[in-house]
């Protein structure tokens, strides 16, 4: 799931190069029609994935949307973080990092978030599970590479 800005524009065009789709929404506009294209993709035996936090942030506040599709369609979320040992940080609400050549990148994936169905409740107790369990990985990814000294803005 990408934005329908100029952002999620330039993210499209990079993912269809690697073969994959893109279905076009965010929280703040398109959201609903995006989340009914991926159920039809998880449906069709596709694998989905989008980034948490919407397109305005905060950033690391994850928005319902992929709990949401958990609770819909009985598919778990699998919550991962990348990180890079050097990498140019974009002056940008969400910080988007690009890793430099040559650096090391540690990629943590943690355990998978089951949600029971798509009830208000059970949204909003996995969007925490998820926030939650995001930030632990984040945390295990920078131990894995050491300090994070090394990274310059852009």
């Amino acid at each position: 799931m990408t934005s329908e800005n100029f952002d999620g524009e330039w993210i499209t065009g990079v993912i269809q190069r690697f073969g994959y789709g893109a279905a076009r929404g965010s929280s703040s506009r398109g959201g609903a029609r995006a989340l009914v294209q991926l159920k039809r993709d998880l449906e069709a035996g596709r694998t989905v994935g989008f980034a948490l936090d919407g397109p305005r942030g905060p950033a690391r506040v994850a928005q319902p949307g992929a709990i949401w599709l958990a609770g819909a369609t009985g598919h778990p979320v699998l919550p991962f973080h990348v990180e890079a040992s050097r990498a140019w940080t974009m002056k940008s609400w969400d910080r988007t990092q690009v890793p430099q050549p040559f650096s090391r990148v540690a990629l943590v994936v943690g355990e998978p978030i089951v949600v029971p169905d798509s009830s208000e409740s059970a949204v909003a107790a996995g969007t925490r599970a998820l926030e939650r369990r995001l930030g632990e990985i984040e945390s295990r990814a920078a131990d894995i590479l050491g300090s994070r000294a090394n990274q310059r803005s852009a």
